[in-house]
Formats: C-alpha cells, structure tokens, sequence
C-alpha cells in the first residue's frame, strides 16, 4: 500500500481547504468511507479533495457539514476554494490541473489542438482569440497565463510520466505564422526529449482509427482510480466509471499501435520545425 500523501495546505485555497477537511474528519474520528456514507459520492472522489485534487460540490458540502459538526465552514468556503482553482480556466475545467499535477502517469489523445501542456503562449493566444474572438484582450491574457502556468509540471520533482499522439495535420497544417509555429514544435521537441516522454503522430494518411470523435486524456494517480477527461469546445467530463475508462483505455492503447514510432515521430516534427523556420528566415 502506498504511503500516505499528506496535502500541503500552504500550496493553494483548494489544497487548504482540503487539509482542514482532512483534519476535522480525523478529529470526529471518522474514516473516508464513513463520512462518504449518504453522500451519493466515492470514497475516492472524497479523497481527492481532501488532497486538494477535487473541487467540493455544494451538496457535499452540505453533507459534511452536517456529519462533522462544522456549523456551515465548508458550504460557506465551497464557493471560495472554486474561484481560486478556476482562475483562468472554464469552471467545468477547474480540476483538472491539479490532477495533472497529483498523476503518476498522462496520456494525451489530441485530434484537433495540440495538447495544453504542450502549447506555447502565442499557440494559446491565437486559440483563445479563435474560439472566442468576443472576448477582452485582457480575458485572453488570463487564460493564457493559466494555461502557461500548466507547465510548470514539467519541472516538478515526481512530474508523470507523460505520453502523446497528435494528429500530423497538426504538424503540417499551420495555425500560426512561420516563425511562431516554429517555436511552437521545438517547444515541443524540447518537452518531450527533456523529460524522456513518449510522442507519436497518427499519419494524414490513417482515416479510420479509435477515438476519431474527440479528445481523451487519461490520468493514473498513485492512490485513486484512474480517470478519463473528455472535452468539447465549451464543456468537458471526468470519466471515473471503470467500465467506461477501461473502454477508453483500450482505444488509446488501439490508437497507439496505429501511430507511426516516437523516433519517426519526432523526426516529423522536427522536419516540420526546420521547414518553418527556414520560411520565417526568407521572410524576414
């Protein structure tokens, strides 16, 4: 059994709020399982937010309150420890970076955009400006630090292991200017071969393969079950339901076998690459 992994409750409102749920539910002597009991909610699902990895749904909220006698704290602070966790980030988004940062392992499915922990700053501006062209210059510039500050996993001691499969279109097809663009893949090249992750490419050539309908990120954690993260273009879905994640991970692992190796991969982009830095060079 894995050691027990103590929240660090200086490291965010969430992760405060999760040790002092932590806390009080020692104190009443009571086990996950037991202050779960009558919630409609997982014993991991409660583990989770006590580490600071899952946002409190009010109802829950309510629930512990009740159980543990803490006249109202959590319902009142519920709200509070949402706003800090989604800063920069759609509210349905708001879990999901600190699950990134509790997993041991990601795998990243990306058949429209390249992956947030890949993008660089111009990468996620232009999709920003693309997705919501309505939106405040201001706005656009929150989000685009949120989804920066994503990165810092790569630098974190015990960072997952991390693993993707892009689309070549994604490659070849580019969304922004030659010399961005060109930033955009040696950033690339430089994650993956810094932190010894695996990339793959799905050839243009591969019309019919799994998952061909959307985006999957699958998530191992050392002390909680698997999850699957889905996403549209304005919502997104934790999947947790074993038999569904099982499906998931056997269309990722289907989709892995019909992409080309990491090192034909990586020659790919890095070809890409060199192309668009030699067409921003003769533009210059």
């Amino acid at each position: 059994m894995p050691p027990r992994k103590d929240p660090d409750a200086s490291a965010s409102v969430p992760a405060f709020y999760g040790a002092e749920l932590r806390y009080q539910r020692e104190a009443a002597g009571l086990t996950l399982e037991q202050l779960a009991e009558g919630s409609y909610r997982g014993i991991s699902f409660l583990s989770q937010i006590e580490r600071g990895e899952r946002r409190m749904p009010e109802d829950l909220a309510r629930h512990v309150d009740e159980k543990l006698g803490t006249d109202g704290f959590f319902t009142r602070r519920c709200e509070d420890a949402r706003k800090a966790r989604s800063a920069g980030h759609p509210q349905y988004f708001a879990d999901i970076p600190d699950m990134e940062k509790a997993a041991i392992s990601i795998e990243d499915w990306a058949p429209a955009v390249i992956p947030g922990l890949l993008q660089t700053e111009a990468y996620v501006r232009e999709l920003s400006r693309t997705a919501k062209p309505w939106e405040e210059p201001e706005e656009i510039e929150v989000k685009v630090r949120a989804r920066i500050k994503r990165a810092d996993i790569w630098v974190r001691e015990g960072r997952p292991s991390y693993w993707a499969i892009l689309r070549e279109e994604l490659v070849r097809r580019p969304l922004l200017p030659a010399g961005h663009m060109a930033e955009q893949l040696e950033h690339i090249l430089e994650v993956v071969r810094s932190t010894r992750s695996v990339l793959q490419i799905l050839p243009e050539t591969t019309v019919a393969h799994p998952l061909m309908m959307g985006m999957a990120k699958v998530m191992a954690f050392p002390d909680a079950p698997p999850l699957v993260w889905t996403e549209g273009e304005f919502s997104g879905q934790a999947i947790d339901y074993p038999p569904l994640v099982t499906s998931y991970r056997k269309s990722y692992d289907l989709l892995r076998a019909a992409a080309l190796p990491p090192e034909a991969s990586l020659a790919i982009v890095e070809e890409a690459a060199r192309g668009y830095r030699d067409e921003a060079q003769q533009q210059a």
